[in-house]
This record gives structure tokens, sequence and C-alpha cells, in this order.
């Protein structure tokens, strides 16, 4: 199981700390049943009903830098998850990033972004 971190991804050092102008998305998975007397009943699905998504970005990193992230989602290819904890949280969680992008700002300068889907697994 691989960990984005710069020692595993081989960025510089915080080459890994993505921007803080990170948004965290919550969808609890909820049933919901509608009565035709306009009564409804919601209840919570699943062991894991809270699965979070972080919508983050990269900006102004060096080529050098932009090229291991770039190269650590790639290796994963959408399907295989790895460890990351989240912004201001020691805990480290199972994410997937399905897709990303990569914009070449300016010479050797480049910004990517990337949405962590957090997925459960043994």
């Amino acid at each position: 199981m691989a960990t984005f971190d710069d020692a595993t991804v081989g960025t510089s050092a915080g080459g890994t700390t993505p921007d803080f102008r990170a948004s965290k998305k919550s969808e609890p998975v909820v049933r919901t049943v509608q009565f035709g007397d306009g009564y409804q009943q919601r209840l919570t699905f699943g062991l894991n009903q809270n699965p979070k998504e972080w919508d983050l970005a990269w900006t102004a990193k060096t080529t050098a830098d932009a090229d291991a992230i770039e190269a650590f989602f790639d290796a994963r290819g959408g399907q295989e998850s790895f460890d990351w904890a989240p912004l201001n949280d020691a805990t480290i969680y199972k994410w997937v990033v399905a897709s990303w992008t990569r914009t070449f700002d300016y010479a050797n300068i480049s910004t990517i972004n990337a949405t962590f889907r957090q997925v459960f697994e043994p």
C-alpha cells in the first residue's frame, strides 16, 4: 500500500502538501422512503455511511514535483487506493484519484488539481 507523502512520491519537502484552499465534501449515504400522506422516513445505509471527498490543488510546483505527483496518480490508474491524512487531521484514510488535471503555468511551473475520494477497504 502506497502512501501519498514526500518520501513515497519523491517530491521535495512539502511537495505533496496541497494548498489550503482545499474543499472537503461530505455526502452521507441515506435511503429515503416517501409515503403517500407526505410522511418520510430516512436511514443510513451500509457500514461506512459518510465517505469524504477532497478537491485539492498543488499550485506553483516545479516540473520535478509536478511530474512526481502525476506519476504517483498514473501508477495507481484510478483504481488502486493509497493512504493519506487530510489537512489538519492526523488520521490516515484510504483514497483513490479517478482523474486529475495539470496546468502548465510558466516554464518549469505547474498546477495539479485532483479529487481524492475516500474508499473503505481492509
